[in-house]
């Protein structure tokens, strides 16, 4: 097999994708920030993909059953087999499967809340250039708690002297693309290190000051039924470390 793949030449930087879980009809990764999950036509020149980087890490066929955006780490499940892979989709489309994230976030958000604000479809200038253009918005719901609060003696903005940040967790109810960055933008809380929806002064203090140059949103639990068994699967991860540079500054 390694014959047929150019990426076995050489190796992934981050070494082999760490295996969350893993049996004879599906396995979940967790998935580095940055990395693509399957080639596309806009990624042509990229190198690394979650999808064949783990077909050659397992040495078989491994099939995408959802999606997480390049910037987004987290857990990212794949089926084994094409019949596991169309139970899992039919899943995820009755919206049988819950996704967890977590996210740090500009400002003192809310104890919790829930963002009920339709979404219009972002489309890309060349991959959807004959895409019809004036769909209607789209239900969009995502709930979240704030989990932790800090502020830091760093004048970001020129309005404050100070700079405050929270520590989410969200839950959405729906799938849209780029929902969790869009929505909390639109609750003036961007994600930190969103280039599209967020905040650049905000960003470019975290890589200045805490040398952190990822988009602080992870994918931290998964749970769905188990397309064979029928068994539960409750899968959780904590944040990853630079989730929580700025409140251990804090302390």
């Amino acid at each position: 097999m390694n014959n047929e793949h150019p990426q076995d030449s050489e190796q992934f930087p981050f070494g082999e994708l760490a295996l969350v879980y893993r049996d004879e009809h599906l396995v979940v990764i967790n998935k580095p920030a940055g990395l693509l999950v399957h080639r596309s036509y806009l990624a042509r020149r990229e190198r690394w993909f979650a999808m064949q980087l783990l077909r050659d890490q397992l040495d078989q066929h491994v099939f995408p059953v959802h999606r997480l955006d390049r910037p987004t780490s987290g857990l990212l499940m794949f089926a084994l087999s094409s019949s596991v892979a169309a139970l899992l989709g039919e899943q995820f489309a009755a919206g049988g499967v819950h996704r967890g994230y977590h996210a740090v976030v500009r400002g003192y958000a809310p104890d919790q809340g829930r963002i009920d604000y339709p979404l219009k479809v972002e489309r890309d200038q060349i991959a959807d250039k004959y895409a019809q253009q004036n769909k209607a918005a789209q239900v969009a719901i995502t709930n979240f708690a704030c989990l932790e609060r800090v502020e830091l003696p760093y004048k970001v903005s020129t309005k404050h002297d100070t700079t405050r940040y929270s520590l989410l967790q969200l839950s959405p109810e729906t799938g849209r693309k780029h929902q969790l960055r869009r929505h909390l933008a639109h609750l003036r809380h961007p994600i930190v290190g969103d280039t599209r929806h967020g905040d650049g002064r905000h960003n470019e203090f975290f890589r200045s000051h805490f040398n952190c140059h990822r988009l602080l949103l992870a994918a931290t639990k998964l749970s769905f039924t188990h397309p064979i068994s029928g068994a539960p699967v409750v899968l959780e991860q904590a944040p990853p470390k630079e989730f929580k540079l700025a409140f251990n500054k804090a302390d």
